[in-house]
């Protein structure tokens, strides 16, 4: 069984540095150079890649690789606000890109920042890259192995032979065997998860320490803590605060279902709705975590619900 591999950004670019610059600018001539660290001295905040650029017709420049997992509405500012201290920091232009990799609704994502005050205008533009827009043959034919552990969610990627040529590759280069577990994540948001553990062939709970699932339920919490803290304070009550934490706790248990099961735990939450008691839903939102079956699950439920 691989062991779990904390895939960052920076590392999942450096495998192809050249092929990345070309495709997330589509400049065809340019050439990557340094990658830059990317931590700036007036704010706690990583970029996640800066890399130094060079082309004939635009010079020596700087791309800067913004990867979320889902689009936010303060990306636009914090678009700007890393621009300028790139700039800044190494004095040279700044091509910015925002990579979003799950789409979090429909609404169109701004290509722009814009500020007017008083007649002073404030412009930032960057290039907007949607992964569920991106057609698969690219990671594929480029060849961009950066965007391999992605297949499942990009265009056209989300079936059990894309996923499979996909791992094939990953798995016969030493470089890339460490990205397996990025790949067997996303891909649990297209396919049932015993397929998934069927085809990587590995227990599902190397899948749970991934920091990318972990991000994912830590988002959950905190949307879940977000909403509850809401009505709490609109009802004043301790008894408002108290459902806010279980409102806290079903939008986090929805989460991880519809992560590890998909629809099929999904179809659990009616049952576990009826459960009020805190302490039953946190036992219930960690053993999410260790079974492997919806009919394990089904069977704890049957106990708290007693």
């Amino acid at each position: 069984m691989i062991k779990p591999a904390d895939v960052s950004t920076k590392r999942l670019i450096s495998l192809a540095p050249d092929n990345w610059v070309k495709w997330v600018t589509q400049i065809p001539d340019i050439v990557a150079g340094e990658i830059l660290n990317s931590e700036f001295q007036w704010i706690s905040r990583e970029s996640d890649v800066l890399i130094r650029v060079e082309n004939p017709q635009y010079g020596k420049f700087l791309v800067l690789n913004e990867l979320q997992l889902r689009y936010k509405p303060e990306m636009p500012r914090r678009m700007r606000a890393y621009a300028a201290l790139a700039e800044e920091k190494y004095n040279l232009p700044t091509y910015p890109v925002l990579i979003n990799i799950l789409k979090a609704s429909d609404a169109e994502i701004p290509t722009s920042y814009e500020l007017n005050i008083a007649g002073l205008r404030a412009i930032q533009d960057y290039r907007v890259i949607n992964l569920w827009e991106v057609d698969v043959n690219i990671a594929f034919a480029q060849p961009l192995p950066s965007l391999l552990p992605f297949v499942p969610i990009l265009k056209g990627g989300d079936n059990e032979s894309t996923i499979r040529e996909a791992l094939q590759i990953l798995r016969a280069d030493e470089q890339l065997n460490q990205l397996e577990t990025v790949l067997a994540f996303f891909a649990t948001f297209v396919l049932e998860s015993t397929l998934v553990q069927e085809i990587m062939r590995w227990d599902m709970a190397v899948l749970h320490e991934s920091p990318w699932y972990q991000e994912i339920l830590r988002e959950g919490e905190a949307r879940g803590e977000a909403r509850g803290e809401a009505r709490g304070e609109a009802r004043g009550e301790a008894r408002g605060e108290l459902r806010g934490r279980k409102e806290e706790l079903y939008s986090g248990i929805e989460l991880a279902l519809e992560i590890k099961f998909g629809n099929q735990g999904l179809e659990l939450m009616p049952i576990i709705s009826q459960i009020t008691d805190l302490q039953k839903l946190k036992a219930i939102q960690q053993a999410i975590k260790t079974v492997n079956t919806v009919n394990e699950l089904q069977q704890i439920l049957s106990t708290n619900l007693t």
